[in-house]
């Protein structure tokens, strides 16, 4: 059997189609949830220093406190945030709620707007407690 219709491809793919933002939102959720897992093993070495002593522990403390360490720990807190918002949208749509295509599109919209003035708000938040 032969394409008929030689302009279109056989196979869609992420070249073909225009971004939306659940599409969007979809692609950015699995990129912070693999990205959780390298920032876990910052949680876990911190902890790990914590309890390993002083010197140690001042040494992770003084690596996390410069700005490659706290670019590093915003990206972690927002992706952190980012995914527990794109976990309650898709539990959302595990209730049957949210499938209709105006309010799916808000709720993605919804999710990067809220993960990163969440994020915001956290750092601000913990610089005003720090000092």
């Amino acid at each position: 059997m032969t394409n008929v219709t030689r302009s279109r491809p056989l196979s869609p793919h992420l070249q073909i189609y225009k971004p939306i933002p659940t599409m969007v939102m979809s692609i950015v959720h699995r990129i912070t949830g693999g990205a959780l897992y390298f920032g876990t093993i910052l949680v876990a070495w911190w902890l790990i220093a914590a309890a390993s002593g002083a010197a140690y522990y001042d040494w992770v403390s003084w690596l996390f406190g410069t700005w490659i360490g706290k670019l590093v720990l915003f990206g972690y807190t927002w992706a952190l945030v980012h995914h527990m918002l794109g976990g309650i949208r898709h539990f959302v749509w595990d209730l049957g709620y949210g499938y209709e295509k105006h309010f799916a599109t808000k709720m993605a919209k919804a999710t990067i707007i809220g993960s990163v003035s969440l994020t915001l708000l956290i750092w601000v938040i913990g610089y005003l407690v720090r000092y």
